[in-house]
């Protein structure tokens, strides 16, 4: 239970406005973004220190210090700084003391210049000489020693350290490394053009912009609405909400959308250039169009948030729609052409590391905002949203090809032109699969009896039909009987299999059942597949020896297909066979499928 905002630790209070002042700093908002402030009991901050920082961008603060806003906001940004400039990786064969003591003497001027916070009580922050950068102080403190008063310079408490050298392994961010240096670039750009609106009158403060001067972000919908016809009708009716404090709420780090409101979030401190702003506004636009929060259906929303991205990127490249945003984004060439469905059915093979993966909103968050709603999606009153997004996608696909706008991907239009065509159902499918390994029976003509209407007229022989079975024309069934399995999964899937053997002169099927070991049923008729078979089993879920009872059996022919009814939730299978999977809707195999796979609404 929460506590209401007077019960809370004053102490507290001050220290998440520091931090949500570095949030929205124009300067330090692109590095605090995208570190982590930790104020939990027992970290790493010395028992005398205010808060110390490590390579990953964890600033651990002292969770018991008693600061005012200011102090906190100094002590902070002095962390961040050490980010920014690169002081959390010494140069070799420099004394870890000196180089403390310089980046210290460095942060501490550059912060005193900046007349940013108030230093607590007892850290020092002027040197009584001059100095260019860091290693010049190097080569002073080398000859001339370390100054008694540095000893008091750091936020890690007097003669204690405030980067954590050791810690040094990398955080990693939108697969890529973050480049603080560049972040604090970033930043400095952001507030010396926040700067400049001030002095021109555009802004009332450093922190706020105002409305009437365009930002990135309208003017990359403006230019999508005149100058891109296939997100043009879309972008019109989204609403772009550029506010931080909304963004921090969020944890949107660069960018969301929330399909149900129709709203598109751009961080504006995430220093996006124009170009940049454009590719990630055609990223969240794409999400809406292609109706990624629908066709989730039950999977892991963070897993196919990112298949979801890497799809709408390899696209994007292609389309030479704005650039690549230099913070990084998931993009891998190797995955062209693949459906968002089969790269979240290769994600599952490692879901613990694959669902860390970071999207435009961030690491192991999704930019497809549910906001709380069941799924993702809400139906409303009025036109429905799947509509709009759907004849807004279709009708720019019409008029950006109608005036030759530019080349699209062969894999966008397809899928495209798919929204206006209703799925396959699953059963259709199955029936295909069928056809593909059971083509009609055919008939030939023999004389080798009489036929029972010659009675009349024994001496004039007529031809009778005869089908032509083949000996071979069979299939296995493998059906996971784990308590996992709903017993309705079980009856479609069998309904079907029934139906579709008698339709295709399918006399018998192999039957096997499998949880934690297999149960071979023989060879069952098909009008008694549905109706007569007994389950066995109900226990765990491991496949594959079911799979190799079929695949060494000297009585199933060598070319007979294997179908396997499972809800995913089981081990990795070798199958050497042609074979095919029927699963629960919204549900995935822990292995990338070589087979098709049929998906059981």
């Amino acid at each position: 239970m929460s506590k209401s905002p007077a019960s809370q630790n004053p102490w507290d209070l001050t220290f998440r406005e520091a931090v949500g002042e570095m949030l929205t700093h124009p300067l330090f908002s692109p590095i605090a973004q995208h570190a982590h402030f930790n104020r939990d009991k027992n970290n790493s901050c010395p028992e005398h220190g205010y808060c110390v920082v490590d390579a990953r961008g964890v600033l651990y603060a002292h969770p018991k210090r008693h600061l005012s806003k200011e102090e906190w906001v100094f002590v902070l940004a002095h962390c961040l700084l050490h980010l920014g400039f690169g002081h959390a990786s010494k140069p070799d064969n420099v004394d870890e003391r000196l180089w403390q003591a310089a980046s210290d003497a460095v942060v501490n001027k550059f912060l005193a210049d900046l007349k940013l916070g108030r230093a607590p009580h007892d850290i020092e922050t002027q040197l009584p000489f001059m100095f260019r950068d860091e290693y010049h102080l190097l080569e002073i403190f080398q000859s001339r020693g370390i100054p008694d008063s540095l000893s008091y310079f750091g936020t890690g408490g007097v003669n204690a350290p405030d980067i954590l050298l050791n810690q040094n392994k990398k955080f990693r961010y939108h697969h890529r490394e973050i480049q603080w240096a560049e972040l604090l670039a970033r930043g400095i750009a952001n507030a010396v053009t926040a700067a400049v609106n001030v002095s021109a009158g555009y802004a009332d403060s450093l922190y706020k912009t105002n409305t009437s001067q365009k930002t990135k972000a309208q003017k990359a919908k403006e230019w999508f609405v005149n100058h891109y016809p296939l997100l043009g009708a879309l972008a019109s009716g989204f609403k772009i909400i550029e506010d931080v404090a909304v963004c921090q709420q969020f944890q949107i780090q660069v960018a969301a959308i929330d399909v149900i409101d129709q709203e598109i979030y751009m961080n504006p401190t995430a220093g996006l250039d124009e170009a940049e702003t454009i590719f990630v506004m055609a990223h969240e636009l794409l999400h809406a169009a292609l109706r990624h929060h629908q066709r989730c259906a039950g999977r892991d929303h963070e897993l196919w948030n990112v298949a979801c991205d890497y799809v709408i990127n390899g696209w994007l490249v292609e389309m030479n729609v704005g650039a690549l945003p230099r913070i990084g984004v998931l993009y891998d060439p190797k995955l062209k052409n693949l459906s968002a469905e089969t790269i979240y059915d290769r994600l599952t093979n490692n879901i613990r590391t694959n669902r860390k993966l970071a999207t435009l909103r961030g690491s192991g968050l999704t930019d497809m905002l549910d906001k709380g709603y069941h799924g993702f999606w809400d139906h409303r009153e009025g036109q429905d949203l799947d509509d709009f997004c759907k004849r807004a996608i279709m009708q720019g696909l019409e008029y950006h090809q109608e005036i030759g706008r530019g080349l699209l991907p062969a894999g966008l239009v397809q899928e495209i032109r798919a929204l206006g065509h209703p799925p396959v159902p699953w059963d259709v499918e199955l029936a295909q699969w069928f056809d593909e390994h059971f083509p009609s029976v055919e008939k030939y003509r023999t004389y080798s009896r009489l036929s029972r209407r010659q009675s009349s007229t024994p001496d004039i022989p007529r031809p009778a039909y005869k089908n032509l079975y083949d000996a071979a024309r069979t299939f296995a069934v493998v059906i996971d009987t784990s308590g996992s399995m709903g017993l309705q999964l079980l009856g479609q899937a069998l309904g079907c299999i029934a139906n579709y053997s008698l339709n295709r002169d399918v006399p018998f099927v192999r039957v096997v059942f499998c949880d934690a070991a297999a149960y071979d049923a023989g060879y069952i008729s098909s009008e008694e597949i549905a109706g007569k078979v007994k389950i066995k089993g109900r226990g765990g879920t491991v496949l594959q020896p079911a799979i190799d009872l079929i695949e060494n059996s000297r009585d199933f022919p060598e070319t007979g297909p294997i179908l396997v009814i499972t809800d995913g939730e089981c081990d990795r299978l070798t199958i050497r066979r042609d074979h095919a999977f029927i699963i629960p809707k919204g549900k995935s195999l822990p292995f990338p499928p070589r087979g098709p796979v049929f998906r059981i609404k």
